[in-house]
């Protein structure tokens, strides 16, 4: 598996504790999920209708204020791993440093990858991919900026995982333009990674085409009910995107005393600057506090936002030792 947070696992071996007694901050997951409720035995028991998972469809085109065929997926990540397969292998140019499962996914399947730190080099590509706002630093693209790339590359795959609370930057309203793909996460958004959901909205025929190779269940039951229910709750998501805003001022308010640099971030993870961000992983992890450190960049260190206030008190206490 390649390097990514949630990595618990590795934080009790090193550490001790049970995943239980840890606050896990190296994703950007909603520590504040979505209040799932009841979910009926058939969503269990039985296999999800056409009908039900085109209500889901419909969900996800009102939450994303669009039109575009939808297709949803087993989490963004699924939509990625099936990218390799939406065209003949060419050359695919990444804007980085982002998301590595870009680059290994279509690695493994044999495109030309490159990696590029400007939005103008991706020109010229097969495939292209930016990822806004960007994970793991925040950097944010305007669409009409990302628009005026799609007639310069054969796709453009922009990854909306984060746009959650960010509606200004998405492009999901206008999907369905031929070569242009656009990946929704719920998990992050709505705290329920482990619901393994998320969506792909683009030009009917991708659409289509990602539909065919995921199958005819892509999605659980359960993922189609509590889908639907979350992605129509207006009153939760607003409430939502303004704590978020708030909670990331609180963040970096409490780091000043650490004397890290913000990098940047979006509204569910900040990305910091440290002297040595494995020395600051290892002072959260002793308070049983995991965070995300990157070997090609061995100063940041990524911090997730806490959820309770308990949540909070902790890493307040931790950070002051």
């Amino acid at each position: 598996m390649r390097e990514h947070g949630g990595n618990l696992d590795l934080a009790q071996q090193r550490f001790g504790g049970r995943a239980e007694d840890w606050i896990d901050l190296s994703t950007g997951i909603n520590r504040l999920p979505y209040p799932v409720g009841e979910v009926s035995a058939r969503a269990w028991n039985a296999l999800p209708s056409r009908a039900e998972i085109e209500s889901l469809h419909q969900a996800a085109q009102r939450a994303y204020r669009t039109i575009a065929p939808v297709v949803a997926m087993g989490g963004a990540q699924a939509a990625i791993q099936l990218l390799p397969q939406l065209a003949p292998r060419g050359r695919a140019r990444i804007l980085a440093p982002t998301y590595n499962e870009y680059s290994g996914v279509l690695s493994t399947a044999g495109w030309d990858v490159q990696e590029v730190g400007e939005l103008d080099a991706l020109a010229g590509a097969d495939l292209a991919v930016v990822v806004n706002p960007n994970n793991p630093d925040g950097r944010r693209f305007a669409p009409q900026d990302l628009l005026a790339l799609l007639p310069r590359v054969g796709r453009l795959v922009i990854d909306e995982s984060f746009a959650d609370a960010a509606p200004q930057l998405s492009l999901a309203s206008g999907a369905d333009q031929p070569g242009l793909l656009v990946l929704r996460s719920f998990g992050k958004f709505y705290g329920l990674a482990g619901l393994r959901l998320g969506f792909a909205l683009g030009h009917a025929a991708d659409i289509a085409k990602l539909a065919a190779m995921s199958g005819p269940w892509p999605v659980s039951g359960a993922a189609i009910a509590i889908g639907c229910r979350a992605l129509r709750d207006d009153v939760w998501a607003e409430a939502t995107s303004a704590r978020l805003a708030r909670d990331c001022v609180r963040l970096d308010d409490i780091v000043q005393s650490q004397s890290w640099r913000l990098v940047g971030g979006a509204p569910l993870f900040r990305l910091y600057e440290t002297p040595d961000a494995v020395a600051a992983q290892e002072k959260l992890a002793r308070s049983q506090i995991w965070s995300r450190v990157f070997a090609r960049e061995p100063a940041w260190l990524r911090l997730g936002l806490p959820g309770s206030e308990a949540e909070w008190t902790r890493l307040a206490e931790a950070l002051a030792r």
